[in-house]
């Protein structure tokens, strides 16, 4: 590897990953924000049924699309053959493969869904979603910028799809569409999508089959492939014990928790994303590899823990002021996925330094082990206590998870210590969470809106000034980044291929 593939402009490999990383998180958190907040406008017009009706839908099917999500654009990122325009036709011929085989399983698997979950409902929706694999194939000229860590081009495309949801699944649920809204609105954002790819796209599309190329493909991305299958587990799992447990209602409340973990998990891969090109390029230069892993990590954890502890603190608040009453059980598993994404973040981007090194094997044993976690400890926690067991058993999987995480972390990191980086992180976020809970203990009569805005707001700013003033050191070095830089006298800089990212 080296970094020859990428357009530096006068900066090194560090800047250019560093200036990346933070450009990405401001673009991942405002794009995500923009999923989150359909997903609570949909809940608010709808009613719990209908959002339980997606729930299934959902999971179901966008579960099964996992089983493709097993790393062909990874592997096209990692790989530095001379003639890229004929590796991306090979990897896009794949990539077409797989979601032709992934559409011919999705119609099958929908009338069994069906009679699985006992509804009916979700046969049209279902088999309309199927649309969408035509629009994920015609995505593929994103890989391409983002091999070349040209990520605002790509950012700006892939902004799209949650721009134009927002929009249609807003307006489709105000017209009446029920749960038609959502799959209006994943339509419309995927194939908008896909016409600006193939718009910007520097390649002609062919089909380019080469079995070498396959075997390649598929060695590195049969453990992704497993991993993929734990993941199914726990999120069927999920909502067909609650659904189960309590009905259909407790569908809808599961989903719209899921959707925090949706969130941060969305910018989760955008910040993983934006560091994998540069990763793969100093794969073997462990030293910066562990660098970059703790200086990204702490950077997420900035806003990851605030959010993820703000919404425990606040979900009552968010159900009373804006939710509505038919959403009242929603509000342990809210609180109990917030906790989950705050903690889950500990080392939230360590597949990328794996798969960086094609040594996929850790990620598959991860996966595994949460999906065990979830059927001997999750799974019996929601048959018995209902939803109340989802938010127990949902930190319970995320804390296996976590200790998982830390054992392969240390095997790759000798030096790396969760103890003291989550101490670290953890502690800018107790002044505000102290403050709020003292302020409610001083409350008197019936809790109101203003109350709720004025501890949330006291929240933020505590929180904010207490971060800034903690990591100040590794804030100052981030603007640095940030700011232009002009390339020496005598012409542009020649940077080394091995500068690390930051």
């Amino acid at each position: 590897m080296s970094a020859s593939r990428f357009d530096l402009r006068g900066r090194s490999l560090r800047a250019l990953a560093a200036r990346g990383t933070l450009i990405n998180s401001a673009f991942a958190v405002a794009v995500g924000l923009l999923g989150l907040l359909r997903g609570f406008l949909l809940a608010a017009l709808l009613t719990p049924e209908d959002y339980g009706v997606w729930g299934i839908l959902l999971v179901s099917l966008g579960t099964l699309t996992w089983l493709k999500a097993v790393g062909i654009s990874d592997r096209f990122v990692q790989q530095d053959e001379a003639d890229q325009e004929l590796e991306f036709q090979r990897a896009f011929t794949l990539e077409a493969i797989l979601n032709t085989a992934l559409g011919l399983l999705v119609v099958a698997a929908v009338p069994v869904m069906a009679i699985l979950y006992d509804e009916s409902k979700i046969i049209a929706p279902g088999l309309a979603l199927v649309a969408l694999l035509p629009a994920m194939t015609l995505q593929a000229p994103l890989w391409v910028l983002y091999r070349k860590m040209d990520f605002a081009r790509q950012r700006a495309l892939m902004a799209l799809d949650p721009i134009v949801g927002l929009a249609v699944g807003v307006g489709m649920a105000a017209a009446g569409a029920g749960y038609w809204s959502f799959v209006g609105a994943a339509l419309a954002g995927a194939y908008v999508t896909a016409i600006a790819a193939l718009w910007t796209c520097p390649y002609p599309l062919r089909w380019r089959y080469d079995a070498a190329r396959a075997r390649s493909y598929i060695s590195f991305s049969g453990p992704l492939l497993v991993s993929s299958v734990g993941g199914i587990v726990v999120a069927q799992g999920s909502i067909l014990a609650g659904q189960a447990a309590a009905g259909l209602a407790a569908a809808g409340a599961i989903t719209l928790a899921s959707s925090v973990s949706f969130f941060t998990n969305r910018v989760d891969d955008v910040l993983t994303d934006t560091l994998y090109p540069a990763i793969c390029a100093v794969a073997d230069r462990t030293e910066l590899l562990f660098e970059s892993f703790v200086k990204s990590n702490r950077l997420a954890l900035m806003w990851a823990l605030p959010f993820g502890f703000g919404l425990a603190l606040f979900a009552p608040d968010l159900q009373s002021f804006g939710l509505g009453d038919d959403w009242g059980d929603a509000v342990e598993p809210l609180q109990a996925f917030g906790v989950a994404a705050a903690i889950g973040h500990l080392g939230f981007n360590w597949t990328a330094y794996f798969m960086a090194r094609a040594d996929t094997k850790p990620i598959a044993v991860h996966s595994v082990s949460a999906a065990a976690a979830f059927l001997a400890i999750e799974l019996p926690l929601i048959l018995a206590y209902g939803l109340r067991g989802v938010a127990i058993g949902t930190v319970a999987v995320v804390a296996v998870s976590l200790l998982v995480r830390w054992l392969f972390l240390r095997r790759l990191f000798t030096d790396f210590r969760l103890g003291r980086h989550a101490l670290r992180a953890l502690w800018p976020a107790v002044p505000g969470v102290v403050l709020v809970l003292a302020a409610r203990a001083l409350e008197t009569g019936e809790r109101t809106a203003l109350e709720a805005t004025l501890e949330l707001v006291l929240y933020g700013v505590v929180t904010v000034a207490v971060t800034v003033l903690s990591e100040r050191r590794l804030l100052r070095e981030a603007i640095g980044y940030l700011r232009p830089q002009a390339p020496p006298a005598g012409g542009p800089a020649a940077p080394p291929a091995t500068s690390p990212p930051a």
